[in-house]
């Protein structure tokens, strides 16, 4: 996973820019790798498997094992499979669809407090936020937006948005999707004077 260069970064906060100078929302991107550790499933999933490998071995024909070599199978499988899980490709597999974007989810809406989204003049904060890992992207937007604009369409920005992601097109999604905001925002949130309350830098959380 690599997350976006620093010429590709300025190309994010050009457009942001851009799109700002005719609508009177504040954009906000943000990348984040990965939106949690997840450091507690790889020793689940090896503690789990531990558990269950001897009782199968018994149960089929390992009668003939002692006690001492199933504990030691038990103890070595455990360590190998901790070890084994802890590779980042293969623990974001063993972590459910669910948990993954609910993690993700809960991300997003810290950031969009921490980049003082909420605080913002007639409050048209609007979050493009993205998680590699997850291959997760949500768009959140304050009330000044919502009452505008129904979410919907923010959805349908998502969807193409995610399948830029899952390909691998961060930056042309990212593009993309700022794009069709400032379509959407140019037409319902015009701008009535200049202001630029917020930085436009795309935001990086690795």
């Amino acid at each position: 996973m690599t997350l976006l260069t620093e010429a590709e970064q300025r190309q994010v906060a050009e457009a942001i820019a851009r799109i700002e100078r005719g609508t009177d929302a504040e954009l906000v991107t943000v990348l984040a790798a990965q939106a949690d550790d997840y450091h507690y499933i790889p020793l689940l999933w090896a503690s789990l498997i531990a558990l269950v490998v001897p009782g199968v071995l018994l149960l089929f024909g390992g009668g003939w094992l002692g006690a001492g070599t199933l504990m030691m199978l038990q103890w070595g499988l455990f360590i190998v499979l901790a070890l084994l899980f802890r590779i980042p490709s293969l623990t974001t597999r063993l972590v459910p669809r669910g948990v993954r974007h609910w993690r993700a989810c809960n991300l997003a809406r810290r950031q969009f407090v921490e980049q003082n989204l909420h605080h913002t003049d007639g409050d048209t904060g609007v979050l493009i936020f993205v998680s590699e890992a997850e291959r997760y992207v949500e768009i959140l937007v304050d009330r000044g937006i919502s009452s505008r604009v129904d979410n919907q369409v923010w959805q349908g920005i998502v969807d193409t948005f995610t399948d830029h992601v899952r390909q691998g097109q961060v930056l042309e999604g990212f593009l993309v999707c700022i794009d069709a905001c400032g379509a959407v925002l140019h037409d319902k949130v015009p701008a009535t004077h200049t202001r630029d309350e917020l930085p436009n830098r795309l935001v990086v959380l690795d």
